[in-house]
């Protein structure tokens, strides 16, 4: 036999990361065959490899360092995907389930530690505090769910956090009695609690009003999405390294930056995607597996006490869990499905433990003798593997039945409500292109398939094959921004002798259902508004389409106000625009105002509140379009001002639009404008031309010229 004792365990850093690699490469499609979720099967692989199992890796720095980064980023990915407006709306019932999953485990578990357990009340204490926490070790099942801003889960993730909180704040209390135990008056117990919330509203009142301003700052200055993405990772290390400075875990500092940052990275954006790619292909998995390497899983021949202790820990704090979580969705009348991922996420317990019992094995009873007994550590090692196991398998059996529920709830109206959409992105200039798709993957609807399609149409002349190869470029440039959000995009550059022709035959034969274009910008070669062919184009075409001029990124947009002509809502085309609004507004976070008159708003709150709860949405009559310059001083450079707008013979066309191009010229000059011109003859129709209404319209009435020429003899 060969002794291959001494090449064990490994030390050597590449090889303990290539077998790191390829624990994460094949412990999922092992799992797969299991029909256990991959969680597990990295937890599993740490106890495998770990000092207590076949001892073939050593759990070096590596470990240390990349567990502590998944971990971060787990709470990080947890706040960043939260649901803010859900939780504004929903205070009341963050707070009600935070103290439960709090108290309830913990006032059992102390209640057993102290009767069964034979614990001193400190250690008892400790105990309670570690069982109230809980990681979100499953919540990278909710993302590949697509349930990160389920109301379940986003009340599930508010309330670790507020447990959390409660159990390091409790920590930190047993820490100083203990620190303090030779002075314990009343005097220095009051001046350390004094002096650890002045530090804790310091540090969140400044990541309040700093991180904002900078990330602002930068993200208007720099669109190079690696400098993005080192940005946002520094942001969060920045926050968790004050935590710690201040008393609490590292984790409460990235997941406080994770909501300060929430509506600056939309969900569906490509720094998003990075950020959930390599945390989730490397950094998570990496603190699992280390997690799994502190499990003793030799302490249960030790004898049955540790396995008494097991039992008891493992049971009195998943049933406290599943009090606390059974017992808030019967309050909040949420379905049972609902009260099973809000145990599954709630029920686990691994960094707030770990981090609570170094804290414990640091505090001395007696000389020679520490708070955390050797049972009670091994006890709750092995309670952490018992509680990811239970908590991976109830989150995704809970998360697959909630999908099927809502499958089954919505399918029927969700054919009813909207038809196949395919969107259009019409491409030309080279520094608004990225702008354009970037808006498409943030109003296109999540879930459907269609793809999104790209044209660049260039004019068949002397220079079309010098403009055909520019064309080709740039649509490779965009292939790849789609790419990196994960999104298949047709592409084609088409040479046309008419531009809006080429555009339209591109639209018909692609089957898409509206078309996102900017707006010219070489006013020096075309002084007129709509440029050479745009007007030609939504006369020739009924279906929507939408026009862009953005001055700053769209992840900086704070605020959408929409300029709604009446009877706008008659319009065949009222309900596509308006979803594409709420959509935008849902991904970025931000204030939607619409301004019109009495009875259009009405129809628009009333959509807004059965479709789009989440959407922070005001409403300001607007008594004549005549009103419209009015708005620009309301306007700032981070408000986005949408017009809608109609084709000449419709029904909510007026006089008054005329003037729009001058106007938008005149008062929002330098402004973030969207265009919006609405589905003519609805979805289903064919775009048709008839003797009353021609394809074609000037930009300017002979009515308008007259006007402005009268207006300019005034003396």
């Amino acid at each position: 036999m060969i002794d291959l004792s001494p090449y064990f365990p490994i030390t050597d850093p590449t090889l303990i990361f290539f077998v790191v690699l390829i624990i994460i490469l094949f412990a999922p499609i092992v799992m797969s065959k299991l029909r256990i979720p991959h969680i597990i099967g990295m937890v599993l692989a740490g106890v495998v490899i770990g000092q207590y199992g076949l001892d073939i890796l050593e759990r070096d720095d590596s470990f240390e360092l990349f567990g502590r980064v998944g971990l971060y980023y787990i709470m990080f990915l947890a706040g960043l995907e939260m649901d803010m407006e859900g939780i504004k709306k929903n205070t009341r019932r963050f707070v009600i389930f935070g103290v439960l999953t709090c108290f309830v485990p913990m006032g059992l578990t102390y209640a057993m530690a102290i009767t069964l357990l034979h614990y001193s009340p400190p250690a008892a204490f400790l105990l309670g505090c570690i069982m109230a926490s809980n990681t979100l070790i499953a919540y990278p099942l909710v993302g590949r769910y697509g349930l990160q801003r389920h109301h379940a889960v986003t009340l599930s993730v508010g309330s670790s956090m507020i447990s959390l909180f409660m159990s390091l704040v409790m920590i930190a209390a047993l820490s100083a009695t203990f620190a303090n135990a030779d002075d314990s008056s009343a005097g220095t117990q009051v001046l350390f609690w004094l002096f650890f919330v002045l530090k804790l509203v310091l540090f969140m009142a400044a990541s309040v009003y700093f991180i904002p301003r900078i990330t602002r700052y930068f993200l208007r200055r720099y669109s190079d999405q690696v400098m993005q993405y080192i940005f946002v990772l520094a942001i969060m290390f920045l926050s968790a390294a004050l935590s710690n400075l201040i008393g609490l875990e590292g984790i409460f500092g990235a997941f406080f930056s994770g909501l300060i940052l929430n509506r600056y990275i939309p969900h569906v954006s490509p720094l998003m995607n990075r950020l959930e790619f390599i945390g989730n292909a490397l950094f998570i998995p990496y603190f699992l597996i280390g997690v799994g390497m502190l499990v003793n899983v030799r302490t249960l021949a030790d004898g049955p006490h540790i396995l008494w202790a097991l039992v008891l820990i493992s049971f009195f704090g998943t049933f406290g869990k599943a009090v606390a979580a059974y017992l808030s969705s019967l309050l909040f009348r949420l379905p049972k499905s609902n009260g099973h991922i809000m145990f599954g996420l709630t029920s686990a317990h691994a960094a707030g433990a770990i981090a609570m019992v170094m804290v414990g094995m640091n505090l001395q009873t007696a000389p020679g003798q520490f708070l955390v007994s050797d049972d009670m550590l091994n006890g709750i090692a092995m309670m952490i593997l018992v509680t990811c196991i239970i908590s991976t398998l109830m989150t995704e059996h809970a998360a697959q039945q909630i999908i099927i529920e809502e499958r089954t709830h919505h399918l029927s109206h969700m054919r009813r409500k909207s038809g196949q959409e395919k969107i259009l992105l019409c491409v030309k200039y080279p520094d608004i292109a990225p702008q354009l798709l970037e808006l498409a993957m943030l109003v296109r609807d999540n879930r459907q398939n269609e793809q999104l399609a790209a044209l660049n149409v260039v004019y068949d002349d002397q220079n079309a094959a010098a403009n055909r190869e520019t064309g080709l470029q740039l649509l490779e440039r965009l292939q790849r921004q789609a790419s990196a959000a994960e999104l298949q995009m047709q592409t084609q550059v088409r040479l046309a002798t008419n531009i809006a022709n080429g555009i339209k035959h591109a639209f018909r034969e692609s089957a898409c259902s509206e078309i996102i274009m900017g707006m010219h910008v070489h006013t020096e070669k075309n002084p007129h508004f709509w440029g050479d062919f745009i007007q030609s184009l939504y006369n020739g075409l009924n279906r929507q389409i939408i026009l862009l001029r953005f001055v700053q990124p769209l992840s900086t947009i704070r605020r959408i106000q929409v300029a709604v002509p009446s009877r706008a809502e008659f319009e065949p085309g009222f309900q596509r625009w308006l979803e594409r609004l709420c959509r935008l507004a849902e991904q970025l976070d931000c204030r939607i105002q619409f301004h019109g008159r009495e009875e259009s708003l009405v129809l628009i709150a009333e959509y807004i509140n059965v479709n789009h709860q989440s959407v922070r949405s005001e409403y300001t009559p607007m008594a004549h379009w005549n009103e419209l310059p009015h708005l620009a001083a309301n306007i700032a450079e981070d408000h986005l001002f949408v017009v809608v707008t109609a084709r000449k013979g419709t029904i909510s066309y007026k006089n008054a639009l005329e003037r729009l191009p001058n106007e938008l010229q005149q008062f929002f000059s330098g402004k973030n404008l969207m265009i919006i011109f609405p589905d003519q003859y609805g979805s289903e129709k064919e775009d048709s031309m008839s003797f009353t209404e021609a394809q074609h319209h000037e930009e300017n009435s002979i009515y308008g010229t007259i006007l402005h020429w009268i207006h300019r003899k005034r003396p």
